[in-house]
């Protein structure tokens, strides 16, 4: 920049005092005060303005090349899928056409209706057995659940009720 030192802004300012004259210096001076710091915002904004499109270039230029090694990736990863894919496909077809040559395997999912019913007669017993440990009775006394209530019935249930006293706790 402008090497202005303390001699040559002595010799500007008594060349002002000669020219301008006394009465209008100190106008003259904020004046050039004010220009002075609006050329500085005016050159820093600049500077800033450079500073975040240069940042804004490489952010763009790494986007690309992120974008491309994704590309690149996704491109190998379906490529190794459809390579395995085959494989197994391959290993499949072999393993139908030596299932054609084997005998037919015994179907034990076929169950008799005797079978069936016994099953059926074990799992009511069992289940009941399961919920009738507690006598409903005591289910009932002791508030356990016997159907869902929703948590406005809930509080509805347990609210005191207007014009009646609110009952003991013994």
């Amino acid at each position: 920049m402008i090497d202005l030192g303390l001699s040559k802004l002595a010799i500007i300012g008594v060349v002002a005092l000669i020219v301008i004259g006394p009465e209008k210096l100190p106008k003259v001076a904020r004046m050039a005060g004010t220009l002075y710091g609006r050329a500085q915002r005016y050159l820093h904004d600049v500077k800033s303005e450079v500073s975040r499109e240069i940042e804004l270039e490489e952010l763009r230029n790494l986007q690309k090349n992120v974008q491309e090694q994704a590309q690149n990736i996704k491109a190998d990863v379906e490529n190794s899928i459809q390579k395995n894919m085959a494989e197994v496909e391959d290993v499949f077809k072999i393993e139908d056409t030596a299932d054609t040559y084997a005998s037919p395997a015994p179907d034990f999912h076929s169950a008799t209706l005797e079978d069936q019913s016994r099953k059926a007669k074990e799992f009511r017993r069992k289940r009941l057995v399961r919920t009738s440990a507690v006598p409903q009775w005591y289910k009932q006394r002791t508030g356990g659940r016997m159907h869902v209530v929703s948590g406005a019935a809930r509080v509805a249930r347990f609210r005191p009720r207007n014009g009646q006293p609110p009952a003991s706790f013994y």
